[in-house]
């Protein structure tokens, strides 16, 4: 077993070393009652409300400068990348090696002297943005990051765009308008920026330390009147990783903790040995190989999102109403898959599309259809000790048509109640030569059509053939039935949506996209979509 090491990041103008701290102590406790950083509020503890927003930077590698959208400062070897990410979702170790930027910490970072203002700050004041104030921390933190990617790319973000930026942050009092008027005011690349110089130069020193290999007491778990001491490794090669999980198989997998950090806030659930994958550079990977995005088990939800929806355009309202942005930048693909939720929405637009999942168990890899991938509610194909490596999506050729669509209580930031997202093909005569039909809320796991999907293979696209599909649907599902919708709900809108969906792609006069989003009637453009 390597030695053990304190976790090493960069705060306020200097590395900070933490040890003694549990391994699943989060940023937010560590801040607000270790160093007495309160800026960053405690709202909701599970990364809905946004309060405890922070910045975490990181050396950008090829792969971060490759990505559409991705928040870039400095040059050549200084280049960050910058994430808006949850502090209370954040276990402590997974900061080791990067930066950290709390809203104490802006003016300084930009090098302004006491008591001026950063320019989102400054913002927020003028348009009077804040009431209350106690979510205006979290939301100046997001604004601090948009700020610093408007000024690198000048490229102006339409108030729609900024409604998208600021999903993660709930305000209750002053409502949304002057805050994106605040929003609106940013990008002047002449105005106070974060300088990279400094961190960049902490971080290269920092990546000289071994892989973390991070211990300590448990106080929550006692026996014999000794606390029992937890450990947390981040591996930084694969192979490194599949030995660790070979011999410790038990040991619980960590990827951006979106999940599981709420097991530890709100369940006060026991994790015991941690294995994090957020450090291994294999399974960072993103590429597009033979008509394939390969897409590595530690890559983003949002980066993953992202270059899903530049391939296939009719994926981007579900990328952004996926979560929020700070839960898309900790959060993995991989790991959404892996948990298996029966409501999660990554599952039915990787399985339409007929994605693989790549397996690891030490040396050996094994390849599984995602359609077959779940045996059952929360259980999947995964032999102990083994991983997700890699998620493999076919990318849709120009012929076959793609739609998804999630129905749920809010716009943004919610869990669905019901996903549909499917992939046909129709030719020449509008008959239906290849068809998937995949689907969320309708079972104890994401599950395909299948008894639809022989309904409308090889048929006619036509009403006739959508009221057998719909028939073949209502039989095969037994939809879940609780506080989100009832079953009988789902049935319905389940079949309304096979019912939007050959209205939208039947050969005569399918209906255009807008004419069936309540978003687009309600704003008919983009510019008034705030």
């Amino acid at each position: 077993m390597t030695d053990t090491r304190p976790i090493r990041f960069h705060h306020r103008g200097s590395v900070q070393t933490v040890a003694g701290a549990p391994t699943t102590r989060s940023l937010l406790e560590w801040l607000r009652e270790d160093q007495r950083c309160t800026g960053s509020k405690e709202g909701c503890n599970e990364g809905d409300c946004g309060a405890c927003t922070v910045i975490v930077a990181e050396l950008a590698t090829e792969q971060d400068r490759k990505t559409p959208g991705a928040t870039l400062i400095g040059s050549g070897d200084s280049t960050l990348r910058l994430r808006n990410l949850n502090a209370c979702l954040t276990f402590l170790p997974t900061l080791d090696g990067k930066a950290l930027i709390t809203v104490e910490d802006l003016p300084r970072a930009c090098g302004l002297p006491a008591g001026q203002l950063h320019p989102a700050q400054q913002a927020m004041v003028d348009c009077h943005g804040s009431q209350c104030g106690f979510c205006t921390p979290g939301f100046v933190m997001t604004m601090a990051t948009v700020h610093e990617r408007q000024a690198a790319t000048d490229q102006p973000a339409s108030r729609a765009t900024l409604s998208d930026d600021l999903a993660g942050n709930l305000c209750r009092c002053t409502g949304y308008r002057p805050i994106l008027d605040a929003a609106m005011r940013l990008g002047d690349a002449t105005a106070a920026r974060i300088d990279a110089a400094p961190i960049a130069a902490a971080l290269q020193a920092l990546a000289h330390d071994a892989p973390l290999h991070y211990a300590a007491q448990n106080p929550a778990v006692i026996a014999d009147g000794i606390a029992r001491t937890d450990h947390f490794h981040a591996p930084r090669t694969v192979a490194e990783l599949a030995a660790l999980r070979l011999a410790n198989p038990q040991a619980r997998l960590l990827a951006g903790a979106t999940d599981i950090g709420l097991w530890v806030n709100k369940l006060f659930r026991d994790l015991g040995e941690l294995h994090f994958i957020g450090e291994v550079a294999e399974l960072k990977r993103l590429a597009v190989i033979d008509g394939a995005l390969h897409i590595g088990a530690a890559v983003s939800l949002e980066d993953a999102w992202s270059a899903l929806a530049t391939a296939t355009p009719e994926l981007t309202e579900v990328w952004k109403r996926f979560a929020s942005p700070p839960v898309r930048h900790a959060g993995t693909l991989g790991g959404n898959i892996a948990n298996g939720s029966p409501i999660g929405d990554g599952a039915p637009v990787l399985m339409a599309l007929d994605a693989q999942l790549v397996l690891r168990l030490g040396d050996v890899t094994r390849t599984v259809a995602l359609k077959d991938f779940y045996l059952g509610y929360m259980v999947n194909a995964l032999a102990p000790g083994e991983f997700i490596q890699e998620l493999r999506v076919p990318l849709p050729d120009a012929h076959t048509l793609v739609r998804v669509w999630k129905v749920s209580k809010r716009y943004d930031s919610d869990i669905s109640a019901l996903c549909g997202a499917f992939a046909l093909k129709l030719d020449a005569n509008s008959v239906i030569g290849h068809v998937r039909l995949a689907w969320g809320g309708l079972a104890a796991t994401v599950k395909r059509a299948v008894g639809a999907e022989v309904a409308l293979l090889g048929q006619p696209w036509n009403e006739a053939t959508l009221q057998a599909a719909q028939v073949a649907l209502a039989q095969e599902f037994q939809p879940l039935d609780d506080l989100r919708a009832s079953a009988a709900y789902r049935r319905t809108v389940a079949a309304n949506l096979l019912r939007r969906l050959w209205l939208e792609t039947r050969l005569d006069a399918p209906l255009d996209a807008t004419h069936t989003r309540v978003w687009n009637t309600a704003n008919p453009t983009e510019s008034e979509a705030a």
